[in-house]
């Protein structure tokens, strides 16, 4: 057995390449860009220019055909989309909306923009998706919307969430960051719920450095979308608009440059895709056999994009401290993570209850508490069993990917090793 490289011994990965998906066709697309001297056409005033430029409304058309949706609105970022379809669907101050505690922070701060309260629903211990028991029992006469994570690149159970906002005679919306082109049945993640939001963010499957896209089939909503992204209180009234709540003017607007890039990349996207899923399947059926450690789920009839391949891991299995198996894996070069983010809930603005002013607002409004311990199976996961690589952080051509399963063998087949010395450590305190 060679030795563990955080004993001394050789990496067993030597160097990993970073992902990039940039190629001639997005410098061609930036260069015809610049030769035109338009870097954005949007105004912040009804008329022809209001809804973007020529690039812009290009890559919306050829957005909503491939994702066969009706309507897609870009914007400079999905944490401008989230808080733009939250704006769009009325969330008003004192109103609730269900939200998953592990995702990035933007999914549980678009409510606060608008005066809602976020409320936390746990996450199912296979896809780490929100759980919609969880969700089901947190609905009050209060809750405007949920909002559902296609979290790593699965998506949540969106027929069933969608059914149950329908019921209640809410709205769903979906964070489609890091799932695009996955599928629940015969439709894309992102498209199933009232609005979807994907990003254009640059470690994204595709991307634009920046950037993101709203989509829905009901012209309302991208209508009030549209108004969000762009000064809306100065066409109202040209634009004879009646409901005027929530139209208060930001600038979400996407500018030509990126939008010619995501044109491109939006070309070239289930090839990009498609590669992200080879390297997550072939790390999958490597870890055959390794008990303990528990490859991602994927739901019968739905398509995983693996954003990120996160496993479970079970410490009481493999007799070693998930904290100690991730230090050995890096130091053979294998860029694990263990956890994900906090549960958001834990983050000083939920835990002081301090958001918009000083005085507490929008949480005055509301009973809702944010205590260690609301979502159970969130912080096991987090503390304890998730683990996992970010495989849209590198390409991985065959010979890295070989490293890099090579190196979670050396490490799991060392195990008894590891056990010796944190035993020996422990006693040693």
């Amino acid at each position: 057995m060679a030795n563990l490289a955080i004993n001394g011994g050789n990496k067993a990965v030597s160097h990993l390449t970073p992902y990039s998906s940039l190629g001639k066709e997005e410098a061609r697309a930036v260069a015809e860009v610049m030769e035109t001297g338009c870097l954005s056409r949007f105004l912040g005033a009804w008329g022809d220019d209001f809804l973007g430029g020529d690039k812009v409304l290009e890559l919306e058309s050829l957005w909503s055909s491939k994702f066969n949706c009706k309507y897609s609105v870009s914007v400079n970022s999905a944490t401008s989309g989230l808080y733009a379809a939250i704006g769009a669907v009325g969330v008003e101050p004192g109103d609730e909306v269900i939200v998953p505690p592990y995702t990035m922070s933007a999914t549980a701060m678009a409510p606060l923009v608008y005066g809602g309260i976020p409320v936390f629903a746990d996450i199912e211990a296979d896809t780490f998706c929100i759980d919609i028991k969880s969700v089901e029992a947190k609905i009050s006469k209060k809750t405007r919307a949920i909002i559902a994570v296609n979290l790593f690149g699965h998506p949540a159970r969106l027929q069933e969430l969608k059914a149950l906002a329908e019921r209640h005679g809410i709205f769903l919306i979906e964070d489609n960051a890091q799932a695009p082109l996955a599928k629940e049945g015969a439709h894309y993640s992102g498209t199933i719920g009232h609005i979807g939001v994907f990003s254009l963010n640059y470690h994204k499957h595709i991307h634009a450095g920046e950037g993101g896209v709203c989509v829905t089939d009901d012209s309302k909503l991208a209508a009030r979308l549209q108004m969000i992204r762009n000064h809306a209180e100065n066409a109202v009234e040209p634009a004879q608009v009646e409901d005027l709540s929530n139209l208060v003017g930001f600038n979400y607007r996407l500018t030509e440059l990126g939008a010619a890039i995501a044109t491109e990349q939006l070309k070239k996207a289930e090839t990009l895709v498609q590669g992200r899923q080879e390297i997550a399947e072939k790390l999958t059926a490597a870890m055959a056999g390794l008990n303990g450690l528990t490859p991602p789920a994927v739901r019968d009839n739905c398509r995983h994009v693996y954003y990120t391949w996160s496993m479970k891991y079970d410490e009481a299995v493999v007799g070693v401290p998930r904290k100690v198996f991730c230090e050995a894996l890096k130091a053979e070069g294998v860029p694990v993570f263990e956890g994900y983010v906090r549960p958001l809930y834990l983050l000083p603005i939920f835990q002081k209850r301090i958001a918009l002013g000083a005085g507490g607002f929008p949480f005055n409004l509301s009973n809702t508490t944010y205590e260690k311990g609301l979502c159970p199976v969130t912080e096991r996961m987090h503390e304890k069993e998730l683990m996992g690589l970010g495989v849209c952080s590198y390409l991985l051509p065959e010979n890295e990917l070989k490293q890099v399963i090579d190196a979670l063998h050396k490490v799991y087949d060392a195990r008894k090793e590891l056990q010796s010395q944190t035993r020996q450590t422990a006693a040693a305190k």
